[in-house]
């Protein structure tokens, strides 16, 4: 047994934790759990713990559904909203087949391939997330959709239910180890952002499961509502998960040349590049849900062409102001995704498109500098912008010819990836909505 399994019996012992819950999620994104007594980890550890396959979603047909999952020691924290005694613990799992190979249909195995074809070219990815979400007075289906408070931006709101679920939330993540950098009131009443500090893609992708389980957690013990939906009102922002990236090279930033325009090397150049040039046929990925759609339409600061520029927040790409000493800094924010996309999936095609400029070294076209959405549309497509897709099903047929994405995901998941977002948008699609009913059921 390696050191760090035996830290984790030895924890376990010590701080008298009775239960502990193997962390997993399926090809969407949903976090999966099932609890094992202390006593089966070390098999588990040494072999994995069997479950049926079959029954999660996209993860395998009935007629190969053993699967394993294999408890990574790295990733164990206690859970502290279970303060009581005995204690539960988590650990996330890796997926595997019977005979011990990765599985095919595994978002962890995806990310960690494509981090696997990073490191080959001498690259770690890197990735600082800063998610927004809404607090609402009452669970779906226990009331009115009504968030907690009407504060807007950075708003300083004495006795409001979002500072003290902000400060209880974040000190919960920090006993599981997930270092917070900033949090505030966002721009929605009742919405709520919460950046994480930069980490490997790995480990960002870890915390954000954890930290979305987490908010939920602590909304329930405060009597309220967290809700990663990406639009859930029509005339407030939408939360998206705006995430700064950047390459390394051992301890040197390969994105930072002194000198250079905007600092920027050639490879972060090309880097932004590729994340333009795929950018359409990654967004079925990155904006996963019908709902996805109507924040990207929604103007202000979600993107809706693709286009980057420095410092400029209506673009799809943003190249942060550049801090003269602190060249290890420099990065790109990519401003698409949504808080409820599956990072583990999302990740891995960030960094896939930007590699892919990297290797065929993609030019950068000049930079936006007006704020975009004040353009009119020939304005946009003068400077050579194209519109991020309109909608899940133009995201999914974009999605369907890009051999980027197929190679990236794997063609189980690929494939069924496409499948489940195809049947999302038929049975979106005939839906009668209310503002059908409002608009014409009593004048046709």
């Amino acid at each position: 047994m390696d050191k760090q399994s035996d830290f984790v019996l030895r924890t376990i012992e010590e701080r008298d934790i009775r239960f502990v819950r193997l962390w997993f999620t399926d090809v969407l994104g949903t976090l999966k759990s099932v609890a094992v007594a202390p006593a089966e980890l070390e098999g588990a550890f040494a072999e994995g713990l069997g479950f049926d396959g079959s029954a999660i979603e996209g993860f395998a047909r009935v007629y190969e559904s053993d699967m394993l999952a294999k408890p990574d020691p790295a990733t164990f924290a206690v859970l502290p909203w279970r303060s009581e005694s005995p204690g539960v613990a988590r650990m996330f799992c890796d997926i595997l087949m019977p005979d011990g190979t990765p599985s095919y249909a595994d978002p962890r195995w995806v990310l960690k391939r494509t981090l696997s074809r990073a490191a080959d070219l001498g690259f770690s990815f890197y990735t600082h997330p800063e998610v927004e979400f809404y607090l609402l007075k009452h669970a779906p289906g226990d009331g009115p959709l009504e968030p907690i408070d009407h504060y807007g931006y950075f708003d300083n709101s004495p006795q409001s239910i979002g500072h003290d679920f902000r400060r209880q939330a974040i000190t919960m993540l920090e006993a599981m180890g997930i270092s917070v950098e900033f949090s505030h009131h966002e721009g929605g009443p009742g919405q709520q952002e919460i950046d994480l500090r930069y980490a490997d893609a790995l480990t960002t992708a870890d915390n954000l499961m954890t930290f979305r389980l987490v908010m939920k957690e602590v909304a329930l013990e405060q009597g309220v509502y967290a809700s990663f939906m990406p639009k859930p009102f029509r005339d407030a922002p939408g939360s998206g998960m705006h995430t700064h990236v950047s390459l390394f090279e051992g301890d040197r930033n390969a994105f930072h040349e002194p000198g250079a325009p905007y600092q920027l090397s050639k490879v972060a150049r090309s880097f932004i590049a590729g994340l333009l040039v795929h950018a359409p046929e990654i967004t079925a990925v990155t904006n996963q849900w019908v709902n996805s759609y109507k924040r990207l339409a929604g103007g202000g600061e979600a993107p809706a062409w693709i286009c980057w520029g420095h410092n400029n927040r209506s673009a799809l790409i943003r190249v942060p102001m550049y801090k003269p000493t602190k060249g290890n800094s420099t990065r790109v924010e990519v401003r698409s995704l949504d808080s409820a996309c599956n990072p583990y999936l999302a990740y891995a095609l960030l960094l896939a498109a930007g590699l892919k400029g990297i290797e065929e070294s993609y030019d950068l076209p000049p930079g936006a500098e007006d704020d975009v959405w004040a353009l009119t549309p020939a304005e946009r497509r003068a400077l050579g912008m194209r519109p991020l897709p309109l909608s899940l099903n133009q995201a999914i047929q974009e999605m369907e010819r890009s051999e980027l994405v197929a190679e990236t995901l794997g063609e189980h998941v690929f494939d069924f990836f496409l499948r489940n977002k195809q049947a999302e948008w038929e049975d979106y699609r005939r839906q009668v909505t209310p503002w059908e009913l409002d608009r014409y059921l009593s004048t046709l």
